[in-house]
């Protein structure tokens, strides 16, 4: 967290990074790419814990961003070949 960054924003600011890294690997699977996501289930576990131990008053204004971030996490699942059988 920055200096004098409030902890909404320090959170807002990690839901738009997560949210970037999220859009680039959609964009490298969509041009058949192969991408490690291992990691992103910490960062969005420490994402949540975040957002979690905000006042609610803090917590309400990150819902629009919290929810283009789960929109472009469901289109980059839609977009990932299945696992080998």
């Amino acid at each position: 967290m920055t200096q004098g960054s409030s902890p909404a924003a320090s959170t807002h600011a990690a839901i738009e990074a997560l949210h970037g890294t999220i859009l680039m690997a959609r964009a490298l699977v969509s041009t058949g790419r192969q991408v490690d996501l291992a990691g992103l289930d910490a960062e969005a576990a420490g994402l949540c814990s975040a957002v979690a131990q905000l006042p609610r008053a803090s917590a309400q204004p990150l819902r629009p961003a919290l929810e283009a971030l789960a929109r472009e996490v469901d289109g980059l699942a839609a977009v990932l070949p299945p696992p080998p059988s």
